[in-house]
């Protein structure tokens, strides 16, 4: 496929692809990878480094306190500690047994403390390390341990070393406990709201990994389809430039150098000479918004000319606007082809019948003039009644493979032609049990060929009563419409579906039900009443719905 970006899974995308869940996936791995003696020792490392830092300031600056057996004692308290975060498996233990270790560390912290005198009052700050590791938990019970932890580290300290009270040391035992379980709240809280917001992250980066993914199947599955289907498509942008186009446009060689400007390609319209403006291209019509079905067009040149017919449908962004278009380019040169080959053998056909149908008229005109037939008068004008008809239905057939009549054009009130074809159906409706009902202004006078619009009439009040076949009402009616004098009928009967009425014009074409209910007919009445409609610069349209009946409408110009 050929197209301006190609959608695809982005590297790290499950995995945060930068966003906030990308650290959080890191040190999740990191800390899996490490198992949870890892954790653990982690956990344990920034207190153990600490301490070492405490031991080294205490032999520059204090060199005597390292000789105190007490001092000695908490320092080995902490070693021991770190060589159970070490040494102990504690991936067999229950969850959280690992809780003891900084609960211990306080308890250390505190012995420290007390052991190194006023000069060491400082590493009360020590207990950040344990109260955090305890408080981060998801588990509230964490909270209230290391609040208790950092109670007993100021308290069984000096009861161990029998240290009176003083003022300092009993505010450090109310306030030192208080300050922790702020310390210790605050990171519980804060931990929790990480937490969710990982989740969240999470969530939110799997469900678009997810959406990602589906949009990449999709994308393949687009391809998959384009690739296979022999109808060029072409996407474009709201500013015409190219989107997507699949492997059956690329290579049809005479569409090649199509674009919405300018271009090397020369398409004429339906009639093969007219050729059509860059600006009227279908890509360019597209792109500036238009709308467009089946639409003929020709491309190339001379007997390499091919026929296509154009479809093009707009595409709205979420906020509604035009985002762009999608255009298919369907090649139809053989149908082309075959249906002019089709109304030249009917053309040739009907030619060829309408000569001997006038001289069979015109003989029995003879015939019927000539006294002495009349015991077979009444079989000859039945001969020359059907002759007639099929006179007619030839030249039907002349006009419609033609698509044009030869109209003679002179002042005529369309009223009065309406109301005497009405006239002349009257008995058939009644025959029919049709109610006929005319509704005209008169008169209506416009330039028109009286013989063919009579015909146009005469065609649309013939199907309208044999598409009534169980009776009801044909309303013929007339009026003036600023230049142009339109003209309805209809009826209550049969119907048409959607997709009867779009080939409602089409030669031949008959209906489901009128072939089930043996209507005759040849499928005629409303394209050649089209081409005449047309041929006087009208238009005739159609609207129906099954079970409801049928309305056709005639527009024609006053001059």
């Amino acid at each position: 496929m050929s197209r301006a970006s190609e959608p695809g899974v982005q590297p790290g995308l499950r995995s945060g692809g930068g966003t906030g869940a990308d650290l959080a996936d890191r040190v999740d791995a990191l800390f899996v990878s490490l198992g949870e003696r890892g954790r653990v020792i982690v956990r344990q490392l920034p207190l153990s480094a600490t301490v070492l830092l405490v031991v080294a300031a205490a032999a520059i600056f204090y060199p005597g306190t390292l000789a105190d057996e007490r001092f000695r004692l908490a320092l080995l308290a902490h070693t021991a500690l770190f060589g159970l975060s070490v040494g102990v498996p504690w991936g067999r233990l229950p969850r959280g047994a690992y809780a003891v270790i900084p609960v211990l560390d306080c308890l250390a912290i505190g012995f420290t403390r007390e052991a190194g005198g006023p000069n060491f009052s400082v590493l009360s700050l020590l207990l950040v390390f344990p109260v955090i590791w305890l408080s981060v938990d998801s588990n509230r019970a964490g909270v209230v341990l290391a609040v208790a932890a950092a109670l007993l580290s100021t308290l069984l300290p000096a009861a161990a070393f029998g240290t009176p009270p003083t003022q300092g040391s009993m505010i450090r035992t109310i306030f030192l406990p208080l300050v922790m379980a702020a310390i210790a709240v605050t990171t519980h809280v804060v931990a929790g709201t990480l937490y969710r917001q990982r989740k969240t992250l999470v969530r939110k980066d799997e469900a678009l990994a997810d959406t990602v993914a589906e949009s990449v199947q999709r994308q393949r599955l687009l391809d998959a389809v384009l690739s296979t289907v022999n109808v060029g498509v072409w996407v474009v942008d709201q500013d015409g430039q190219d989107v997507l186009t699949n492997k059956a446009l690329r290579t049809d060689s005479a569409l090649s150098g199509l674009a919405p400007s300018a271009s090397r390609l020369q398409l004429f319209q339906a009639d093969r000479a007219t050729p059509v403006p860059p600006e009227r291209f279908p890509t360019a019509r597209a792109a500036g918004g238009e709308t467009f079905t089946d639409e003929l067009y020709w491309a190339g040149e001379g007997e390499d000319m091919r026929a296509y017919s154009v479809t093009a449908r707009t595409m709205v962004s979420t906020n509604g606007n035009h985002a762009g278009a999608v255009i298919t380019f369907a090649e139809v040169t053989a149908l082309i082809r075959a249906l002019s080959a089709k109304d030249n053998f009917v053309a040739t056909v009907s030619h060829e019948l309408r000569t001997p149908l006038t001289s069979i008229l015109g003989y029995l005109e003879l015939v019927l003039d000539e006294p002495g037939h009349e015991d077979i008068g009444e079989e000859l004008r039945i001969v020359q009644r059907n002759a007639n008809h099929l006179l007619g239905l030839v030249n039907d057939l002349i006009a419609v493979a033609s698509e044009r009549v030869e109209l003679t054009l002179r002042e005529a009130d369309v009223a009065s032609l309406l109301a005497g074809v009405v006239a002349s159906s009257q008995a058939k409706a009644t025959v029919s049990g049709v109610e006929l009902v005319l509704d005209v202004e008169e008169p209506l006078t416009a330039r028109v060929d009286p013989g063919r619009i009579s015909q146009v009439f005469g065609n649309l009040v013939s199907n309208a009563i044999k598409f009534s076949p169980d009776g009801g009402r044909v309303t013929a009616r007339a009026h003036r419409a600023n230049s142009h004098v339109v003209c309805s009928i209809a009826d209550t009967g049969i119907g048409m579906d959607g997709q009867e009425q779009e080939q409602a014009f089409t030669k031949f074409f008959r209906s489901a039900r009128s072939r089930e209910t043996a209507i005759p007919g040849a499928g005629l009445g409303l394209p050649i009443s089209k081409t005449i409609v047309e041929g006087h610069g009208g238009s005739i349209s159609l609207r129906s719905a099954p079970g409801k009946g049928t309305t056709v409408t005639v527009s024609l110009p006053v001059s």
